[in-house]
């Protein structure tokens, strides 16, 4: 299975950084050109551990849809969801956070 790791340096609070990362309104704002939107599950607010959210976007021209569910919940330093559905076989996104100089690194 392929990894991808992607870290991004934000000048601002651990805190900060988790709660907006786990937020159903920025991603929908933050995938606006894909028509992004949440239409089952949590589909506003912080999404928690446990919490399902199924997301319906454009991608190469399709319709689709993808359902990930909270799996672990380490607030403010890690949350990883899963697929439940979706055109992937498997599909697992770790988000971290650490504490740095001047910021967080996610």
């Amino acid at each position: 299975m392929p990894i991808i790791k992607i870290s991004l340096f934000i000048k601002a609070p651990i805190q900060v950084c988790f709660d907006l990362s786990r937020s159903i309104d920025i991603h929908m704002e933050s995938t606006s050109h894909t028509n992004e939107r949440a239409v089952k599950g949590r589909t506003s607010g912080l999404i928690e551990l446990g919490e399902t959210v199924t997301w319906e976007a454009t991608h190469f021209g399709i319709r689709q849809q993808l359902t990930s569910i909270i799996t672990e919940f380490d607030p403010p330093n890690k949350f990883v969801d899963e697929m439940v559905s979706g055109a992937f076989k498997r599909f697992r996104h770790e988000h971290t956070f650490e504490i740095q100089d001047g910021g967080t690194l996610m």
